[in-house]
């Protein structure tokens, strides 16, 4: 399999500007050889976030495509921060939360959107970590979909 930053131009894929902090906190943190990083909504290339509850206004396929653009913001953070996706070892845990009805049962699948990125971009080793996948009734300014990681990197 060829590197992450040839993944990326091979699949086509288009990274949103890195997002920039809306509150109190840094988008991510390097402790010793693991970066966290904090949740990141569906990001467009225009700036703005995909909004909606899925079971409501957005369908499980919307919310899929959600999940698969916050990875792609979450690929923009890591490339800023650490210069090249070539430094990522491996994603270690994504905690997903989706904006969802009381009554919709299957984020794991709308979260398998940001998991198939990780696996396309990463491979099936190093792009596959440990997952939650939960449900909310609000997200912050109503995004659709929220991801926060964890990833193993060089030095």
């Amino acid at each position: 399999m060829s590197s992450p930053e040839k993944r990326v131009q091979e699949l086509h894929l288009t990274l949103p500007p890195a997002p920039k902090p809306v509150a109190v906190y840094k988008p991510a943190v390097k402790v010793g050889s693991l970066l966290y990083v904090s949740g990141h909504g569906p990001l467009k290339e225009d700036k703005t976030l995909i909004l909606g509850r899925v079971g409501d206004k957005l369908t499980l396929e919307q919310g899929k495509e959600a999940a698969r653009q916050t990875g792609l913001a979450i690929l923009s953070t890591l490339k800023d921060h650490l210069g090249s996706l070539d430094k990522v070892k491996r994603l270690v845990k994504a905690f997903g939360m989706v904006n969802c009805t009381d009554d919709f049962v299957d984020q794991p699948k709308v979260i398998n959107g940001f998991s198939e990125l990780m696996k396309d971009v990463f491979g099936e080793d190093a792009g596959v970590g440990a997952r939650s996948a939960v449900g909310h009734n609000s997200l912050p300014g109503g995004m659709a979909v929220e991801i926060e990681c964890i990833f193993e990197i060089e030095g």
